[in-house]
């Protein structure tokens, strides 16, 4: 290890916190392949973000009895008076919508689909 300068003790603590990464990304992602266990963290995590967004939309469309799309359409917020619950609902139904949008085009990226929207 070179201390004479800070140059040299930046790319030191570089290549430690390198070989740590790489360490636990092949520990994580049982592979001794790098590329290939970030690929499959990523896609595992993506999965389970999706899975959260999807849960909600489920759970909203039970509750409503129609689609985002619908709740929409119908003005389900004014038609409800514009009560805290309902607001509440379309913030958390409006983020699930968007964000299982947002992450499906991700993960066609991470497993190979790529996606240029």
């Amino acid at each position: 290890m070179h201390f004479g300068s800070c140059e040299g003790w930046g790319y030191e603590m570089a290549k430690v916190a390198e070989e740590r990464l790489i360490y636990l990304v092949n520990t994580l992602a049982d592979t001794d392949d790098f590329n290939e266990g970030l690929q499959r963290l990523l896609e595992t995590e993506i999965r389970r973000r999706l899975n959260r967004y999807q849960l909600t939309d489920r759970q909203l469309q039970r509750k409503y009895g129609m689609t985002f799309e619908e709740f929409c359409e119908r003005d389900v917020v004014k038609e409800r008076g514009y009560s805290w619950e309902v607001e509440s609902d379309y913030c958390d139904w409006e983020m699930a919508v968007g964000e299982i949008r947002h992450l499906e085009q991700r993960l066609k990226e991470v497993v190979g689909e790529p996606s240029y929207g």
